[in-house]
């Protein structure tokens, strides 16, 4: 007998309903509904809540071959989880292309560094547009991160796609710019975002 006709037989036994048994494991009533189909398996969590609910093993639940599967599946999730908060992160650390001394100033011959609150050595037009490419990268960490945290996934592929065109958008705007120290560090972003979204594809 499969898993899902292992859960039904054992909630029937108890005289359960999939909400009873939805929430004594803490789980919504179609994850029950799914497992019992066979349309899909608990996590590993879940599992263990089941075990010790039903006084049963995992074993008895689930074959040796099907558990490492749940855990490979497990792991993989998990990967993809950390990369979207660090591509999150690394789009916050644009701050630093604000902050940092990374834009020249002359001042009697001498050249000196200073940050874009400070810097005027530029057009007006190029300033707003940094302001606009550095603010809209600061924007998407934040909305990553809270996508990634509320766990739903939607709108997870548009905000990754609209970070790694905004930061190419910065790299060649600064780079057109002669900006050498500030295309140095949105560079060093770019290829650490393009490392982590490999990495979440893999």
């Amino acid at each position: 007998m499969d898993f899902g006709g292992k859960l039904q037989e054992l909630r029937k036994s108890r005289g359960m309903t999939q909400e009873e048994l939805a929430e004594a494991l803490f789980v919504s009533r179609t994850a029950v509904s799914k497992w019992e189909s066979g349309r899909g398996y608990p996590s590993i969590d879940s599992l263990k809540e089941i075990s010790a609910f039903f006084d049963v093993t995992i074993d008895e639940l689930l074959t040796g071959e099907r558990l490492l599967s749940i855990a490979e599946r497990e792991k993989k999730e998990s990967m993809k989880h950390l990369c979207d908060q660090l591509l999150g992160a690394a789009d916050l650390l644009a701050v630093t292309l604000m902050v940092l001394p990374l834009y020249p100033k002359t001042v009697d011959g001498f050249v000196y560094s200073v940050n874009l609150f400070h810097y005027a050595e530029t057009s007006e037009f190029n300033r707003m547009i940094y302001w606009g490419l550095f603010l809209g990268l600061v924007v998407l960490g934040i909305i990553k991160l809270i996508i990634t945290q509320q766990g739903t996934g939607k709108g997870q592929k548009a905000v990754t796609y609209t970070s790694m065109a905004a930061g190419m958008a910065a790299v060649l705007f600064l780079a057109l710019a002669r900006e050498a120290y500030a295309v140095t560090v949105a560079f060093l972003l770019l290829a650490l975002k393009a490392v982590l979204w490999y990495q979440r594809k893999e």
